[in-house]
């Protein structure tokens, strides 16, 4: 994915929020206490993506990842609304990465310094696997955009293929013969 175009790149994060959106504003009211994940709640997953996208802004601004900086607890990140708290925080990510030069910048993570590129892509991914995981456990629509599949797929392959632990499961195997979001899928330890 790094041969496409600040532009593209833009473009697929904004789809991907997108699509995330419309997975948060289909939740049900009495879905958010349900599992997501292990050891996640619904509103657990959509805190964790919210809690990401606070990070864009100061991180494109040159500043560390430091601890503490945002509340860590799900009720403090998604507030009384969490479409709100959701939006709240995605519309300053994506303005912070339509910065004329964001995607020329080096970001500072927990894991040290990365180039914006492959902070937007990394993103661009979690956005596209997590609104699977939202939806899939709201039995919502877990059909994903191809053009986000396709670029997950290439951040997917760089994954280190014992998983990162606390981070990503090992990947499970998945047919060559599969669709590409099945082997997406695959690559992030869940089963489509």
């Amino acid at each position: 994915m790094a041969e496409i175009a600040p532009a593209e790149l833009l473009e697929l994060f904004q789809r991907a929020q997108a699509q995330f959106t419309d997975r948060v504003d289909a939740v049900e009211p009495d879905q958010w206490e349900d599992e997501a994940l292990p050891d996640w709640t619904v509103a657990d997953l959509v805190a964790h993506l919210v809690s990401e996208m606070l990070w864009v802004p100061p991180l494109l601004a040159g500043e560390p990842h430091a601890e503490g900086r945002f509340p860590e607890d799900t009720t403090d990140l998604l507030g009384e609304d969490p479409l709100t708290g959701w939006e709240t925080a995605a519309d300053p990510a994506l303005s912070a990465f339509a910065e004329d030069d964001a995607l020329i910048r080096t970001v500072h993570l927990s894991r040290g310094p990365t180039p914006a590129v492959d902070y937007i892509e990394e993103l661009t991914a979690d956005l596209t696997v997590h609104a699977w995981d939202l939806a899939r456990a709201t039995d919502g629509d877990t059909d994903l955009d191809p053009a986000l599949v396709t670029a997950a797929l290439v951040v997917a392959e760089r994954l280190p293929d014992e998983g990162v632990p606390g981070l990503f499961e090992p990947p499970l195997d998945a047919p060559a013969t599969a669709s590409p979001q099945t082997r997406l899928l695959a690559r992030y330890g869940r089963r489509g």
